[in-house]
């Protein structure tokens, strides 16, 4: 997939993965979120290895994260959005969501999946809305899955 870079004075949004700032993202993910709490570095590798990443940065510090889940034809879910404390309120949430909503491989879709108990107001204006039948969605989650006396969590190391 093309790489894609965006700019805005000081700042730029780029879907390269080698810019990654990975055990940034990790430690904002393990140590300031409830979803990613304690996450291991190697199940946030695989994540970032199978997604379509949106690293945003000022000058050449990473400074916020995004990533999609994609079959690039008919779904995506948009999870692991961050912007880091002291770079919030400058408008660059909107301008990451944006990017990747204009992003050209995810035009056209059906679908798009959301799971956030934050910022609301933010994914509301790029069309966003609540569940309009729950009634016909299932999930099976396990929240204790990084927890490390979880037997279950099997980790593969990339290369």
């Amino acid at each position: 997939m093309k790489i894609i870079e965006s700019y805005r004075d000081d700042y730029t949004i780029s879907t390269n993965k080698d810019k990654l700032d990975i055990l940034g993202i990790h430690k904002f993910l393990a140590n300031e979120t409830d979803w990613a709490k304690d996450i291991p570095i190697n199940t946030l590798k695989t994540s970032i290895k199978n997604s379509l990443n949106f690293g945003l940065y000022y000058k050449n510090q990473q400074i916020g994260f995004a990533r999609i889940i994609s079959d690039f034809s008919t779904i995506a879910y948009l999870g692991d959005v961050f912007v880091l404390q002291e770079y919030r309120g400058k408008g660059l949430s909107k301008w990451l969501i944006n990017e990747i909503m204009q992003h050209p491989n995810l035009q056209g879709l059906r679908r798009w999946i959301l799971l956030t108990n934050t910022a609301e107001w933010l994914y509301k204006k790029y069309g966003f809305t609540e569940i309009a039948n729950p009634e016909f969605y299932m999930e099976k989650h396990n929240p204790n899955v990084y927890n490390s006396r979880n037997t279950t969590n099997t980790n593969k190391t990339l290369k």
